[in-house]
């Protein structure tokens, strides 16, 4: 049986960064942002019903993030209904991967918004991403096209970082690769020894 770990931590905590680690100990890493990528893609299953709702985020086949995003600031009620259709094909997506999946003793699922979204009792355990709060912030700010502001309203939209890790199984230190390296190796041996 394949143990659901859920991978979670703010912006600029290093998550990207730690679920590449978990591939190359050679366990399958599901990233929910590059799921909901292949849904807006040209011929995703979320551009047909997303079109319909916002027709001007249609674009060349596909949906244009930017655009959605104008879309939905017009219409506060817009996000509950772009939700009801991108969370069930985000859902599927995710069954599918696990089923394919389904003979690794270790599947690392990549959440963002894992606790904010109450979505931890699907997982059999999670492992959140964590460092201080200057290097996040320093890390993001240089992002291309970061700004103070934006970071701000992210930062403002998380759960704090104090409190993901007070419900974490795990905690991955990510000051250093080679912490966070170290972090990922132990709960990589704890999780297949147990299993």
């Amino acid at each position: 049986m394949t143990y659901k770990l859920g991978l979670t931590g703010s912006i600029g905590m290093g998550k990207s960064t730690t679920a590449r680690m978990f591939r190359d100990m050679g366990f399958p890493v599901w990233d929910a942002d590059e799921a909901v990528h292949r849904l807006y893609a040209s011929g995703g299953a979320a551009v047909a019903p997303i079109a319909a709702m916002f027709p001007t985020a249609l674009d060349n086949g596909g949906i244009d993030r930017k655009a959605l995003k104008l879309a939905l600031a017009n219409d506060p009620e817009a996000i509950e209904r772009l939700e009801a259709v991108v969370h069930p094909l985000v859902a599927k997506d995710r069954e599918n991967f696990l089923q394919k999946h389904s003979d690794s003793p270790l599947a690392v699922l990549d959440i963002p918004l894992l606790f904010e979204k109450g979505s931890e009792w699907q997982f059999d355990g999670v492992a959140v991403v964590s460092t201080d709060a200057d290097t996040q912030r320093n890390r993001v700010l240089s992002r291309p096209g970061m700004t103070e502001k934006h970071f701000e309203m992210i930062h403002a939209r998380q759960m704090p970082d104090a409190e993901k890790r007070a419900r974490a199984d795990w905690i991955i230190p990510t000051d250093t690769l080679e912490s966070a390296r170290a972090a990922v190796e132990r709960i990589c041996n704890e999780i297949v020894t147990d299993a």
